[in-house]
């Protein structure tokens, strides 16, 4: 059975587009073939050329790890920041509740109005 493409909506296909070229220049300028770069974060060449061709279909901790190793600061944050902006997401998350539910419907029928 062939995979499904996916499709990416106008926002989402500039931030990968961004992150690919990113990625490429970083490693470019340490002087790394994309071999290189694919044996320091377990992937094989060709998947570190489908990051930076920004093919939607490569799982997004491979590419967050290209980034990561390659020195492209994720979220406009390295190190620290970037661990104390994970923190403040964690804490914002648990405030949310375990469900949602959606409001109930009121049957217009049970409506009693004399």
């Amino acid at each position: 059975m062939a995979k499904r493409g996916i499709v990416l909506n106008r926002t989402a296909n500039d931030a990968l587009r961004t992150l690919a070229g990113q990625i490429r220049l970083a490693r470019h300028s340490k002087g790394w073939t994309a071999a290189d770069l694919g044996a320091r974060i377990g992937v094989s060449g060709r998947t570190v050329s489908a990051i930076e061709s920004a093919q939607p279909g490569v799982a997004i901790g491979t590419v967050l790890n290209a980034a990561a190793v390659s020195g492209v600061p994720l979220f406009g944050a390295d190190g620290s920041d970037l661990a104390r902006l994970r923190r403040r997401g964690e804490e914002n998350v648990a405030l949310i509740p375990a469900r949602t539910y959606r409001p109930r419907q009121v049957d217009s029928s049970d409506d009693l109005d004399f």
